[in-house]
């Protein structure tokens, strides 16, 4: 999120706040950050965020509410944990325990009227990163009437996923030369996040299952999607919905035919490439999409957010060109 908004023209970085590393100088947990590096990081409170224009909340889920309550509407909070995404209280207990703080404007603006929704908004809830490249993989087919509500997605990240914090199964002797699975059968937290972006285009309720993989790499998604095709579906009417989704798109790019995504081609860039055809031999549609977890995966949509919510040029600030190698 620094990253982004040291290079954002319009944005002057006010307070720097922590949990359990507060009083430290940020240049000592982030070296990269070499403008910021003697900044002293405050405690996480009320007294340290308020009077700012837009507050960015990177909590624990459960901690986000008090905060952004006790903010006033003269402040845009955005929040990139999961307290606001879901708007079924029901699935927030299952799946994440407590007491469901209620939903805000989620921020995908490229899911079909999304976008007016966040233009002027006050208070913002970020997307997972599984369903901002899950959702933007299958959306043009649903939306369309392609496919049937019964989808199936594997995708698999990159280790930053996870925090920073010190993981056994996160160490370098264990996770070089290994992929595993996690979460395995529909325990993922973002499974539910899925369900309602998709079932929301849709307009009824869609059956995901959910399986995400941990890959040997810092950072990045590739997911695979897959659906059933309804009868008289062919390539050509695949390809035009894709190509009519995007086609107006800032940071979803739908790659020319034949050529299918790869994680370097969007790391540390806010672009979510994009690929779809028709498995004729089991009538159905594959999609595959990539994002960078850390950039619109998290942080680059947030920065998109805000952008919309302050009346900016969506893209100010981000970009679409990837590190590669």
């Amino acid at each position: 999120m620094l990253r982004l908004l040291l290079g954002h023209p319009d944005v002057e970085i006010g307070a720097l706040t922590a949990g359990s590393n507060a009083g430290e100088r940020l240049g000592a947990l982030q070296p990269h950050l070499l403008p910021l590096a003697d900044r002293v990081l405050a405690d996480t409170t009320l007294e340290s965020l308020a009077g700012h224009d837009v507050v960015f909340l990177g909590l624990p889920h459960g901690q986000s509410a008090a905060i952004a309550q006790a903010l006033g509407d003269d402040t845009v909070v955005i929040d990139c944990g999961a307290d606001f995404r879901l708007t079924d209280p029901g699935e927030w207990e299952a799946f994440y325990g407590g007491e469901h703080a209620g939903s805000w404007p989620y921020g995908l603006p490229e899911l079909p009227g999304q976008r007016e929704l966040l233009r002027g908004a006050r208070r913002i809830a970020v997307p997972g990163c599984y369903p901002t490249v899950s959702t933007l993989a299958i959306v043009p087919a649903l939306s369309a009437g392609l496919v049937e509500a019964d989808v199936t997605v594997v995708a698999a990240s990159g280790t930053s996923g996870a925090g920073k914090a010190a993981k056994p199964h996160l160490l370098g002797s264990e996770i070089m030369g290994n992929a595993s699975a996690y979460g395995v059968g529909g325990s993922h937290r973002h499974t539910p996040e899925i369900v309602q972006n998709l079932s929301g285009v849709a307009g009824s309720r869609v059956k995901v299952g959910f399986t995400p993989l941990l890959v040997p790499m810092s950072r990045g998604i590739l997911a695979t999607v897959q659906a059933p095709l309804l009868d008289g579906v062919g390539e050509a009417e695949v390809r035009a919905a894709y190509e009519t989704a995007y086609a107006d798109e800032a940071f979803v790019h739908l790659l020319p035919e034949g050529q299918w995504p790869q994680t370097q081609s969007v790391l540390g860039s806010n672009a979510v490439q994009v690929q779809a055809c028709v498995d004729e031999r089991v009538r159905r549609l594959v999609a595959v999409a990539v994002v960078d977890n850390l950039a619109k995966g998290t942080a680059g949509a947030a920065v998109q957010c805000m952008n919309l919510a302050l009346g900016l040029d969506e893209a100010t600030g981000l970009s679409t060109i990837g590190l590669a190698p």
